[in-house]
């Protein structure tokens, strides 16, 4: 419900609506409508109350993904350089993908809102407008297409090592899942166009969930946001932050073929090194051990016959025993 207030103001234009004129709409009465109000305050949303007048969401235009808010103090060399903003468009994935050939390394493409987002296996991503950070960035690494899977480990260790920086602790699900409170608040969704030996392009999409307060009841028990878990940071300062930590381990990688850093941190923030999760491939779930990740960036786990084996990143999902991690 606080998901639907927020979207009426954001609808609204910036203009006052009534504590009435919401209640109608939403189907709920007045009383209720204050007490979620004041918990939209608390998360961090700057909602202003003018008696007689009812509420109105006062924008923070320095916490817009333009350009210019981003560029400002950002210190990479290319990462970022180049950013395309839409205030809402289908997929930010899909629109690299179809400009990826013609843009140059490293162009962001970001959007307030995504109608259409993706995560992995064909699933959907929810991108409320203005509640999250929706971004894709374009690479184009001298890199043979075997190589590709750890770009998404480097990009992990870059939203871990950003939040990190802000002072937000959290965990990686491997290979593409940041996680609070064993839950997420993070996915990356990598797609890649390549000859036999040869990267066209790769697209590293990137969904974070910020400021969202309601889920649905289908992933309450296994998403989050920054403002729910007690974080209140700048999209702007997260943003800037991401492209700055994955620059200089890309660069790392790219240039020098240096994973350590990526891997020490992947272990590190690691939600499911040491623990028995389960591996699921084509409908069939085994129970394993995860023992380590190795220096491919594959997972090393271990089954109930001793049996220890790689798993690749893309090939499998996973889950907690006792849960989603």
């Amino acid at each position: 419900m606080r998901g639907k207030i927020i979207q009426t103001l954001l609808d609204n234009k910036g203009n006052f609506i009534s504590s009435e004129a919401l209640s109608k709409k939403l189907e709920i009465s007045s009383e209720a409508i204050r007490e979620h109000i004041e918990v939209l305050k608390s998360a961090g949303y700057n909602i202003e109350e003018v008696k007689k007048k009812g509420y109105k969401l006062v924008d923070d235009l320095n916490d817009l993904l333009t350009y210019n808010n981003i560029s400002n103090k950002l210190d990479t060399k290319y990462i970022g350089r180049s950013i395309i903003h839409f205030d809402t468009i289908d997929s930010t994935n899909d629109y690299a993908k179809k400009v990826a050939l013609q843009k140059q390394e490293g162009t962001v493409i970001i959007s307030e809102e995504q109608t259409k987002g993706k995560g992995r296996i064909g699933r959907q991503w929810v991108s409320k407008s203005r509640e999250g950070i929706w971004m894709s960035i374009i690479l184009k690494p001298n890199l043979i297409p075997q190589k590709a899977p750890f770009l998404t480990l480097i990009a992990g260790a870059s939203i871990t090592k950003a939040l990190n920086n802000l002072g937000v602790e959290t965990n990686i699900k491997w290979p593409n899942d940041i996680i609070i409170n064993n839950k997420k608040i993070a996915g990356i969704l990598t797609e890649l166009s390549a000859e036999i030996d040869k990267i066209n392009y790769i697209v590293l999409g990137i969904g974070i969930n910020v400021k969202t307060i309601d889920f649905s009841q289908e992933i309450s028990h296994i998403a989050t946001s920054l403002y729910k878990e007690g974080h209140k940071i700048s999209r702007v300062d997260i943003v800037r932050n991401i492209l700055e930590e994955f620059e200089r381990l890309y660069l790392q990688y790219i240039n020098h073929g240096l994973k350590n850093e990526t891997l020490d941190i992947c272990r590190k923030h690691s939600a499911i090194i040491g623990k028995y999760i389960y591996i699921i491939s084509n409908g069939e779930k085994e129970l394993v051990k995860c023992l380590d990740i190795n220096k491919e960036g594959n997972l090393v786990i271990k089954n109930d016959e001793n049996v220890i084996k790689e798993i690749m990143s893309g090939e499998v999902s996973i889950r907690g025993v006792e849960g989603y991690v």
